[in-house]
Parts: C-alpha cells; sequence; structure tokens
C-alpha cells in the first residue's frame, strides 16, 4: 500500500522556528471542495441486533450517532487546533448496519466552497458518530472497536483530487 503525501515535503502548520500556526489561505482562490471519510465499529451480533431493534437504553444508536456526525463536523475548528472555521455547505453521515462484520460502517461526506479543504471535517463526522455508537450500545458491549477511520477521497484545492487505495482489510 503507497503512502500519498501531500504536496511539498514540509509541514504547513509549523513556521520557520518549529512553532505551530494556522495557515495562512488569504491568498488562495475559493474553490469547490469535497471529502469522504469512513470508519466502522465492530460489535458482536448479538448488540447489532439490540441496535437494529431499537432496544439500548439510551434510544435510537444510529440517528444520534448521524446528527452527532453531522453536529461534529460543524465544530471542527472547535476540536482540532489550527483548522479553519469554514462555512459548510452539506454534510451527510451514513450508517449502515453490515452482519458481516458485524457492526455499523460509517461514512461522512463533506463540502463546502472556500480556501481550505474539508477533509478534517469528514473525518471528524466518522470519528465522532463511531464514539456515539460506542457510547449508546457500550451497556450491551464494551469491548467493540472502532476501526478503520480514514479519508476515502478529497477534491478540489491546488492539491486536486486524493482516492484511498481500496487494499483496507
Amino acid at each position: 500500500m503507497s503512502a500519498p503525501v501531500a504536496k511539498g515535503s514540509s509541514l504547513t502548520h509549523l513556521d520557520a522556528r518549529g512553532a505551530a500556526r494556522m495557515v495562512d489561505v488569504s491568498d488562495k482562490p475559493d474553490s469547490d471542495r469535497a471529502a469522504i471519510a469512513e470508519g466502522r465499529v465492530i460489535m458482536t451480533a448479538a448488540t447489532l441486533a439490540v441496535v437494529l431493534r431499537g432496544d439500548a437504553k439510551k434510544g435510537d444508536v444510529l440517528g444520534a450517532a448521524r446528527i452527532a456526525g453531522i453536529m461534529a463536523a460543524k465544530r471542527t475548528h472547535e476540536l482540532i487546533p489550527l483548522c479553519h472555521p469554514l462555512l459548510l455547505t452539506k454534510v451527510a453521515v451514513e450508517l449502515v448496519p453490515d452482519d458481516t462484520l458485524p457492526g455499523v460502517a460509517v461514512r461522512a461526506e463533506v463540502r463546502t466552497r472556500g480556501q481550505t479543504g474539508v477533509e478534517m471535517e469528514a473525518l471528524t463526522a466518522v470519528s465522532v458518530a463511531c464514539l456515539t455508537v460506542y457510547d449508546m450500545a457500550k451497556a450491551v458491549e464494551r469491548g467493540m472497536r472502532i476501526e478503520g477511520i480514514r479519508l476515502v477521497e478529497k477534491t478540489g484545492g491546488a492539491s486536486g483530487r486524493f482516492v484511498a487505495d481500496e487494499d483496507v482489510p
């Protein structure tokens, strides 16, 4: 599996002295930008059945996780240091029960028109949605695993399009 590296070999969030900084994007043109991220929550078949029946003590696991993911994407700049606050034009979080895992596959798509990308917003949406599934179902199973959170695709901006390799277990 290859490990694509962003354009340039330096870390953009460090200045010449190595101090952390927010990247100056003021000279970058606005462009349409999108990102898709994914992850999954692995659980026993019995726990998945509880989630699907809606019997979890805390309520609708998938509905709550969807809303949590959307809210998290909108607040990424408050959670991840040095992220720019963005005007998001779309945040969609999909949770799909999967008997073959068993568990829940989570996917987020985020869009904006602006000077910087939305990869962190998509990854944050997936992360928080997965954490919410865990939180709401932990009374049934504490051994659930959150796995495979990654950027699947991004478009827009100077670095162009990125599509992840499909060889993820």
